[in-house]
């Protein structure tokens, strides 16, 4: 059996009145995520099928139309997005511009390079991997040299090899 959730008469009351003054999808789904457990008894689960989102979306729902009705400002979006990074994406541009003029200029660049200069301004050692993730995040690709022509002829060139003779 699942838990049961204690939620206050009061909270249900607000969650009642701020249904009819919802502007918005999200407004009326935080609503929605009280009222469901508080007068119908469903579970979080029951509640996440009918207002369509997860489970945990509906107690991240409660929580802030609690702190809403209480009148504490909640804080942005906590989850999702890339919070797991050295350098921000505006940095990452700008450390990528020293590197730009000597690509734009027919320049190679390696990757070594520049991971050790993103080491240096992140104050940290990385993986290899990580600059090439940053590098394709800002565009980038590996462009190689073709091996050989496309419209190459493998007999004409042996054929050239035997009759070139000493003119090598």
């Amino acid at each position: 059996m699942p838990r049961t959730h204690n939620i206050s008469s009061e909270l249900i009351d607000a969650a009642g009145e701020f249904v009819e003054r919802a502007l918005t999808a999200d407004e009326l789904r935080a609503a929605q995520s009280v009222l469901l457990p508080g007068l119908y008894g469903f579970t979080l689960n029951e509640a996440a099928q009918l207002i369509g989102r997860s489970r945990a979306t509906v107690t991240r729902l409660q929580a802030r139309f609690k702190a809403l009705s209480a009148g504490r400002e909640m804080p942005g979006r906590k989850w999702g997005g890339r919070r797991c990074s050295y350098l921000t994406l505006r940095e990452e541009k700008e450390f990528l511009a020293g590197f730009l003029k000597e690509a734009s200029e027919g320049g190679m660049l390696e990757v070594r390079r520049i991971k050790l200069a993103y080491e240096q301004k992140a104050s940290k050692t990385v993986a290899k991997t990580t600059v090439y993730r940053m590098l394709a995040r800002h565009g980038w690709r590996k462009i190689t040299p073709r091996p050989r022509h496309p419209k190459h002829d493998e007999d004409k060139q042996n054929a050239f090899k035997k009759t070139a003779g000493n003119r090598r």
